[in-house]
């Protein structure tokens, strides 16, 4: 090997040695170690070389030539497949092509790996110590970084939001996952079978309190992004706060809320109100009875038991959110969901000239926090303009920079609210029920499409169930609506 200077931070020469010697002389890895390494993986300069080499050939879709043909172990494999595989000759042919074979070392030290490698049946291990190596050496430059940024930084508040940056990019490039026969899922899908047939409520994900939505989503699962889209002051943030307090109430669930349009302030008032049924204009105008006052006291000591938290904080990033989530976690021991009010008021980390481009990486950044944290995410989204113009129901294409949040939701709901979409222009305006919205679940991976109504009182911000029978939904299309049987307007505490 070619002399070289090399770094005090952590590698291990034998295992890089090792790695690339089992990828010439097993063909059958080849594609499996370089699916799940990079180059600055490696340390060492001449071993970095050797994988570029390695790659390029692996990426070669020339035909069949004389040079290939020489290696009689890849030769099947060539002409199945149509690309080259690595071995001594055609590596040195693609090192020397590209003038780099003398500065990894030349030919005689990619024949010394081969020889040096007795077998490759232990790559795994090999590939463990590259990796592991390479996630030190990249945390290491990282605090570094970090050091150097405290020292020269006069923003504490920026500093830390940096710090973090640094370290989220590191854990969003591990990727630990490997692809797995089917075989060996068939028998856990089986047993969830089972235990769903023993038990109806086995796996079930969070419930909402919304009798349809729970039946047609079994409740919020982990991992999930949800999306619930409508127009301005339809009823999103009221409706979302509903989930929240249900969940925090009935299941003892830890919540995190992200409120980039509402204040603390405010959001604890609504609360307030959907918990009391306390009349907010009565509130607000200082006209409060005896009564309202002690379910307003009732409420308080509700809400005082419950584990809800909410960011009001301006321009946010999706590394501020699973920041913030993560120590909440490490604290709590437990998230189990996590709301954000609205994504279009989002910045992005990396800001770009297109605010679609921003969307799209916002949007795919709240679905891996789903995925890492193992915890379902609902996410506020605003609708264009052309549900109101039209005086029509609300559909997929309607999401404000739609690409990215329709393609990385699981579910997609609208909130509809007919007498606000309506806004004098039908004919048939007197039969339009001003206090009911439609609940519009427009895409749901698992389980069926399909709307259902709710009844909305905003003088207490909360909407209500409607139906009595929790599987009356309707499913996309629409069909005739039926005869709904309305709950007493009267509501406990929870």
């Amino acid at each position: 090997m070619a002399k070289e200077v090399i770094s005090s931070l952590p590698y291990n020469l034998e295992a890089e040695q090792s790695l690339l010697g089992s990828m010439l002389i097993d063909p059958e890895l080849q594609f499996e170690i370089r699916s799940q390494l990079k180059t600055e993986d490696f340390c060492v300069e001449s071993h970095k070389l050797i994988f570029e080499g390695m790659c390029a050939v692996l990426d070669d879709n020339k035909p069949v030539d004389v040079v290939t043909l020489t290696d009689k172990m890849s030769k099947t494999a060539y002409l199945k497949n149509g690309k080259r595989k690595v071995n001594l000759v055609n590596l040195a042919e693609e090192l020397e092509k590209n003038t780099t074979l003398k500065k990894a070392g030349g030919f005689e030290y990619l024949t010394e790996l081969a020889r040096s490698t007795p077998s490759a049946a232990n790559y795994e291990y090999y590939l463990n110590i590259v990796k592991r190596d390479s996630v030190l050496r990249r945390l290491i430059r990282g605090a570094d970084e970090i050091i150097k940024n405290c020292k020269s930084s006069t923003d504490s508040a920026n500093a830390v939001s940096r710090a973090e940056k640094i370290i989220y990019d590191i854990s969003e490039n591990l990727d630990n996952s490997s692809l797995t026969n089917v075989k060996d899922k068939v028998g856990d899908v089986i047993e969830y079978f089972e235990n769903i047939q023993q038990d109806k409520n086995f796996m079930q994900g969070l419930k909402t309190g919304f009798s349809c939505l729970d039946a047609m989503t079994h409740g919020l699962h982990k991992g999930n992004m949800v999306i619930i889209a409508a127009r301005p002051s339809v009823g999103k943030t009221t409706f979302v706060m509903n989930i929240v307090e249900h969940v925090a109430i009935k299941s003892n669930a830890v919540c995190a809320v992200f409120a980039l349009e509402m204040t603390k302030q405010e959001l604890a008032e609504r609360m307030m109100y959907s918990v009391s049924c306390v009349n907010s204009d009565r509130a607000r105008n200082g006209q409060l009875s005896s009564g309202d006052w002690t379910s307003l006291w009732n409420a308080q000591k509700i809400i005082n038991n419950t584990d809800i938290y909410i960011d009001d904080t301006s321009m946010t990033t999706v590394t501020d959110i699973l920041s913030k989530c993560r120590r909440l976690k490490a604290t709590k021991g437990k998230l189990d969901l996590i709301v954000v009010d609205h994504i279009q008021l989002m910045n992005a980390v990396k800001p770009s000239e297109s605010r679609q481009a921003e969307i799209t990486e916002i949007s795919r950044g709240l679905k891996m926090i789903a995925k890492e944290l193992d915890v379902p995410v609902l996410v506020l989204s605003q609708l264009s303009r052309s549900v109101e113009k039209n005086a029509r129901k609300p559909i997929l294409s309607d999401l404000r920079e739609s690409g990215a949040i329709e393609q990385d939701a699981d579910i997609v709901m609208f909130i509809h609210r007919p007498e606000m979409a309506n806004d004098g222009k039908s004919e048939n305006i007197e039969e339009i029920n001003k206090d009911e919205a439609e609940i519009i679940i427009s895409k749901n991976r698992s389980g069926p499409r399909g709307s259902f109504s709710l009844l909305f009182k905003g003088e207490q911000s909360r909407f209500v169930n409607i139906v009595k029978n929790e599987n009356n939904y309707q499913p996309i299309p629409p069909e005739p609506r039926k005869t709904m049987e309305k709950i007493s307007d009267e509501e406990p505490l929870y």
